[in-house]
């Protein structure tokens, strides 16, 4: 494919009449043909690359400005965009050939993706999903990296999944991914806003760049569907061009849920005279369950396979997943790894457990740390016992990460264990009649990150380990 062709419209300086096989901004990914675009980076500057990749075989350099690179040179204002722009018509623009749904905010994403996916599928619609805890295309699983793929992944997902006739995809939209335009130039015809809580303000820095991050989307999509219940909505839809229609429970809106009813297996509620009901607890999943409804009713859904969508979706490995020890007590693992997703999780279990509520959690390391704290508060409020250990460290000293926690606990009633599957080996070895275990953090993640080192580590299958080798 020629580079001139798909710089159409783009101003820029060099020869672009050659023709590249692949576009690339990782030198170590370069191969013969390939198109190398220089992109400045938080830790490092592509541009510092672009010999190794002329040297590793590529065709043409895209920069912003000349480098040391023997080699054809194109220069462009914004390489970060380009890259996006690149992408996309590389593939031919895959994602003006199905519907696209994207979902931004801080928790409820995942989930929220599917239930989305199987009101679809319920109407008869195939439609493949991007997201944390993987890709698929209808049943087919394509296991996942990161939340968004980098352009030229995504892209080549998008058609992957147009060449096999998608009608919808449904997927996860980082801040991240917002902020880099890794999904710049995405045909996005809806997008949704979940919530948004203190999370990644090691990238941020504040709540209020964090939110604009997430307002892009909502520039980028014909409609939006917002959480109107959310301190930050206005700001997401502060410079919005999308057609918006607002959810809630709190403050009037074009779908406000009443008559709500928490169960310990789930929900129910009423939007108008239209009841629906979804077997997960917890009030966040009204939320979810409302945003999907309005992505439904966005894409003109059959009200009855809405209903039926909901009621017939079941859980989401990682996300409030109860695990049957055969025990008296109650062990669930959830993904939650930020204060409001420690909250929330607590406030639903403390609903309906009939004995104590027990939380077993740690914090990321090489992530936000002034979170760290307020999540031990937190804890330290809402559960009867709180089991303090190590998440993912990566490479911070796990010890470090939890003396930030314990910082935020007030009471007596902790204790501090820092290898995670000995924290969890106590939690079973102590867990009385009618208790409520919470394993907060991990989801749906099989392994720790340790240094730089990803060891298996899937709680699931640890918890039945555990339950094996204490003969319970």
């Amino acid at each position: 494919m020629l580079l001139k062709d798909l710089l159409g419209g783009v101003n820029y300086e060099g020869n672009a009449d050659i023709e590249i096989k692949d576009i690339v901004c990782d030198s170590r990914k370069v191969g013969s043909g390939s198109a190398f675009v220089c992109i400045k980076g938080y830790e490092t500057d592509g541009h510092i690359y672009a010999e190794k990749a002329a040297q590793n075989g590529a065709k043409v350099i895209i920069a912003e400005h000349k480098t040391e690179a023997e080699c054809p040179t194109v220069i462009v204002k914004d390489t970060r965009n380009i890259m996006a722009l690149l992408c996309a018509r590389f593939y031919g623009n895959p994602s003006k050939r199905f519907k696209l749904i994207g979902i931004t905010g801080t928790n409820g994403k995942t989930t929220t993706t599917y239930l989305i996916k199987n009101i679809l599928e319920k109407a008869g619609k195939k439609v493949g999903l991007i997201g944390t805890n993987h890709n698929m295309i209808a049943d087919e699983i394509i296991e996942t990296k990161r939340t968004t793929p980098d352009s030229f992944e995504l892209q080549a997902l998008f058609k992957q999944m147009a060449d096999k006739n998608v009608d919808a995809v449904v997927m996860e939209v980082s801040s991240h991914a917002l902020f880099l335009d890794r999904v710049a130039h995405c045909d996005f015809d809806i997008g949704v806003f979940t919530n948004l809580t203190q999370d990644h303000l090691d990238f941020h820095k504040t709540m209020e760049n964090y939110a604009d991050a997430k307002a892009i989307l909502f520039k980028m999509c014909k409609c939006g569907i917002v959480n109107i219940d959310d301190k930050y909505a206005d700001r997401i839809l502060k410079n919005a061009t999308a057609n918006i229609t607002t959810f809630g429970i709190q403050n009037q809106s074009d779908l406000f849920a009443h008559d709500i009813v928490l169960k310990e297996k789930g929900v129910e509620f009423k939007i108008g005279e239209q009841a629906y009901e979804l077997h997960v607890p917890g009030k966040f999943s009204v939320y979810n369950s409302l945003c999907a409804i309005g992505v439904a009713k966005a894409l003109e859904i059959d009200e009855k396979y809405i209903v039926e969508g909901l009621k017939t979706s079941g859980g989401v490995k990682g996300r409030a997943q109860v695990v049957d020890l055969g025990l008296n007590a109650t062990f669930i693992i959830d993904y939650a790894h930020t204060p409001d997703g420690v909250e929330n999780i607590l406030n639903t279990v403390r609903g309906f457990a009939k004995g104590r509520v027990v939380v077993l959690f740690g914090c990321g390391g090489d992530r936000d740390n002034k979170k760290r704290p307020v999540m031990g508060e937190i804890a330290d409020r809402l559960a009867d016992f709180c089991i303090v250990t190590s998440d993912n460290p990566r490479t911070e000293n796990p010890a470090e990460i939890i003396s930030q926690i314990v910082k935020g606990m007030k009471g007596a009633h902790h204790v501090v264990i820092e290898n995670r599957r000995e924290a969890i080996k106590y939690a079973v070895e102590n867990a009385k009649d009618g208790d409520v275990v919470v394993l907060a953090g991990k989801g749906h993640e099989t392994y720790q990150t340790i240094g730089k080192e990803n060891f298996p580590f899937d709680e699931e299958k640890i918890l039945f380990e555990i339950k094996n080798e204490l003969g319970v």
